[in-house]
């Protein structure tokens, strides 16, 4: 009789998943109170373009890493006209499908997990559910103290499958809270298999990415968040495509700004009244590199390059130039970090500190697994 009861509420629930969403088009059905909460929170989000915000920061400007390729970021991934009239800020118009897929993204990653010990005979293994990094990281101590980070990324287009994305970012981090850019791979998020520009914060158990959610504040008209990279690296190219990210505190008042290009143009800030752990202190943690979101039933998907680094900067996906602010406005080489690889039968890093010449000579190299495509 038990067993039965079981098997009943097992297909109920089955049941109520394939009415909950559109089998054609992959999308959730939502309850009139949904559709109304979502048009609330469409109203709030989509206001028309604003004054630009004048603000003067109080940053410890970061020393420039050396630039040896160029880049470019796409602002036609979402702006129809050629900018924005002199003194507004592009706001993306936030779609109700864009909120539908931010419902459906995974769990944000746990902020304490740790590097997972491997089973090389577990056949599941290759089916795990879940989030999986290839990064260095700046030691573990309470004690740290860190104003900002910055780093230059090689730009990729790992395959990516369902409801997988494939990432390369920066992140700044104390307890509850963080604070990630870079780029990603992410038809969820996106609808697409493109590379864009993204943003990220978490504070407690709110998290939101670019511009979905109140919280981080855009002040510039000239990059777009979520943009797509025109150019991307390919194996072998002639060219090397990469993008310049800093993160800086403002000594001031406690905004984290967001700075962009070899000549830290302010794209934006995160303010410290949506933080706890980050809101009136530094950070105490920075990693770079690469990591991805694993669904069930697949194979892992693509990391970097889609190949385990050799490590050699035409060939392998990278985050160079790695730099860190401490609290006295110093920007220093982060030599001491540690690697961090969950799961290594599917993803490597090579991490070089001292790799190219110059002040700031850090290089780390991260990928896998091979490309199934050849």
């Amino acid at each position: 009789m038990l067993i039965h009861q079981r098997n009943v509420l097992q297909t109920l629930l089955v049941l109520y998943f394939l009415l909950s969403y559109d089998g054609v088009q992959g999308e959730m059905k939502l309850s009139k109170l949904e559709e109304l909460a979502l048009e609330k929170q469409l109203n709030l989000l989509n206001k028309p373009s604003v004054k630009t915000i004048k603000m003067k920061p109080t940053l410890s400007r970061m020393k420039q890493i050396p630039s040896n390729s160029t880049f470019d970021v796409s602002s036609k991934a979402w702006l129809e006209n050629e900018g924005c009239p002199s003194g507004t800020v592009p706001i993306k118009r936030v779609t109700k499908n864009d909120l539908i897929r931010q419902r459906r993204m995974p769990p944000p990653e746990d902020l304490t997990f740790k590097s997972q010990l491997e089973d090389t005979n577990n056949i599941l293994d290759a089916a795990a559910v879940g989030y999986t990094r290839a990064i260095v990281k700046t030691p573990d101590d309470p004690n740290n103290k860190f104003a900002g980070a910055g780093m230059i990324a090689s730009l990729w287009n790992p395959h990516v499958g369902g409801t997988q994305h494939s990432a390369s970012r920066m992140k700044i981090q104390k307890g509850s809270d963080s604070i990630q850019v870079g780029w990603r791979v992410d038809p969820t998020l996106y609808g697409d298999t493109k590379t864009r520009f993204f943003v990220h914060f978490q504070a407690g158990n709110t998290q939101c990415f670019n511009t979905l959610c109140s919280g981080f504040v855009l002040v510039n008209n000239d990059i777009p968040l979520d943009g797509v990279f025109d150019s991307i690296s390919h194996r072998g190219g002639r060219i090397i495509w990469e993008l310049i990210v800093y993160i800086d505190r403002d000594l001031a008042n406690g905004n984290w700004w967001l700075l962009y290009g070899k000549n830290q143009v302010q794209v934006g800030f995160w303010p410290p009244r949506i933080f706890t752990a980050l809101g009136n202190d530094f950070a105490t943690n920075v990693e770079w590199g690469g990591v991805i979101y694993n669904s069930a039933g697949g194979s892992y998907p693509q990391m970097g390059a889609g190949v385990f680094p050799l490590p050699e900067p035409a060939l392998d996906a990278y985050c160079r130039g790695l730099v860190i602010l401490n609290d006295k406005g110093e920007t220093i080489n982060a030599k001491k970090t540690l690697s961090v690889v969950d799961r290594q039968k599917y993803y490597r890093v090579d991490d070089r500190p001292y790799w190219a010449g110059g002040k700031f000579p850090h290089y780390m190299f991260f990928g896998g697994p091979y490309d199934p495509r050849g």
